[in-house]
This record gives structure tokens, C-alpha cells and sequence, in this order.
């Protein structure tokens, strides 16, 4: 693996199991939902991975397009909602060619630990052209500095226990010690921000 995009673009075990993926799936789809504003709002989420219920987001708004680097999840998406109109699938390098003030709300969520500072700037920069004014922009799960990996272990273990597939989390964890995730967070390792520095952007 060269990079985090190609990992997430491969099978991986970031999931633990099916209901794992689901549920993580499907809880961010419903916060998303929460912050649409009105029926008719566009909105873009951007690194969207999966989207297994991108639906839920779609009901709730006029338009819903999905940014997604990895050429073999984008074309999952495709084929998952190719029958909902709301819906669209592009390239994260098509949202650079997207006109001004063309979102009402902008979601980023598990994508900045795995850019870089320049890239995450430039990001950030791209988004303020892209939502109109009075437009909302989240960036979701942040990693703040210092925080120790076994902090992630014991989260997902506690996930784990209240939502019924503890077993499964000691098992993925223990597959995710030995696997290319673990080698890929030693050798070019996670970008963690303060909530100053995510302020300042």
C-alpha cells in the first residue's frame, strides 16, 4: 500500500463485522440528516467512503452528491443508488471544478487525520468557495495530539460491548495489529489537530 486512499480503496478490517460497518454507516448518515436545513438543500460529503445509507441524507435533502478518491468504492456508490435521482457520485478531484456557492451544507468526517496540513488547508479553502452564504461546513472526527492509539482500542472495545460485537472487536483489533492499517500508521502515521489550530482554518 503507497498511501491511506489506496488502503481504503482495498479490502481492509477497519470493520469489524458487518454489523460494525453498519452501524457506523448508518449513525453518521442520521447526524448528517439532522443538520440539513431544509428539503431543498445541496449537500456535498466529501471523502464519503462506503455511504452505505446515503439514502437517509438524500431524503432529507434536495440533492446529495458523494466525493470519493478511491476509483473502486466510487464505483460501488454508483451502483448502489444508481436509481435515486438525489444522488450523485464524483471523484473528490471533480469537487475542485464545482461552481461558487453551490452547497448548503459541506461535510468532511474521518478524512483530516489522513491529509496532510498543506492538503487539509487547501481543502478547507476549496469548501469556503464551494458553500453559499450562511452555509454550514463540519469536519468530523478529528484526532486531537497525544492521544494514544490504545485510546482508539479501547473506544471501539467499548463500542464493541454496548452495541453487541464485543468478540468481534478483540478479534479486529487484533487482525488490524498485524495488518497494512497498523504499518501505514507507523510510516507515515496520522495528522492531529487542536481545536485552535482547527478554529484558525
Amino acid at each position: 500500500m503507497k498511501d491511506w486512499a489506496a488502503f481504503y480503496d482495498s479490502p481492509h478490517s477497519i470493520y469489524v463485522n458487518a454489523r460494525h460497518r453498519d452501524l457506523h454507516y448508518g449513525r453518521l448518515a442520521d447526524d448528517i440528516a439532522r443538520h440539513v436545513a431544509t428539503p431543498t438543500a445541496a449537500v456535498l460529503d466529501y471523502g464519503c467512503g462506503e455511504a452505505l445509507y446515503a439514502d437517509r441524507v438524500a431524503n432529507a435533502a434536495g440533492r446529495l452528491v458523494l466525493a470519493e478518491a478511491g476509483p473502486s468504492v466510487r464505483s460501488k456508490l454508483i451502483k448502489r443508488f444508481a436509481g435515486n435521482p438525489r444522488i450523485t457520485v464524483v471523484s473528490t478531484d471533480r469537487v475542485g471544478h464545482m461552481p461558487a456557492n453551490a452547497f448548503d451544507l459541506v461535510v468532511m468526517h474521518s478524512v483530516s487525520q489522513y491529509l496532510t496540513a498543506e492538503e487539509f488547508d487547501r481543502i478547507v479553502a476549496l469548501f469556503y468557495r464551494l458553500i453559499k452564504p450562511g452555509g454550514l461546513l463540519i469536519v468530523g472526527d478529528v484526532i486531537p495530539p497525544r492521544v494514544p492509539i490504545i485510546a482508539d482500542a479501547v473506544a471501539l472495545l467499548r463500542y464493541g460491548w454496548a452495541d453487541g460485537f464485543f468478540l468481534a472487536a478483540v478479534g479486529g483489533l487484533i487482525r488490524t495489529f498485524f495488518s497494512e492499517y497498523a504499518q501505514l500508521r507507523t510510516r507515515i502515521g496520522l495528522t492531529r489537530y487542536t481545536e485552535q489550530e482547527m478554529r484558525r482554518n
